[in-house]
């Protein structure tokens, strides 16, 4: 997957919008970061929970790792070269999911 594939997907989710973080920069739903583009742009950040992120490393161990923040792991890094579109399309949608409001994920999925 190429990062301007994950960032056109990104940004068309519902209320979805990039934004500058840090050295980073963030796709945010409702001014809640849900992935961000680390500076090296080989790689996608993604917030999904323990579940997605276990199954998504035990099957492609070569594109993707646990997302340390500190002494806490908060997601999934992906090495966008090694990854399928499909797979990290679906990580960035789980992801808005979880900090989307209620109604837009409800909305969305009519």
């Amino acid at each position: 997957m190429q990062l301007a594939e994950a960032r056109k997907y990104a940004l068309s989710l519902p209320k979805a919008n990039e934004e500058p973080h840090h050295q980073y920069n963030s796709f945010r739903v409702n001014g809640k970061i849900f992935a961000t583009v680390p500076p090296d742009n080989q790689h996608l950040h993604v917030f999904v929970d323990e579940q997605r992120r276990q199954l998504a490393i035990s099957m492609f161990p070569d594109a993707y790792e646990e997302l340390w923040w500190g002494k806490k792991v908060v997601g999934i890094r992906v090495l966008l070269s090694a990854a399928e579109s499909s797979d990290v399309e679906d990580l960035i949608y789980s992801a808005w999911q979880r900090k989307a409001p209620k109604h837009l994920v409800e909305a969305d999925q009519q």
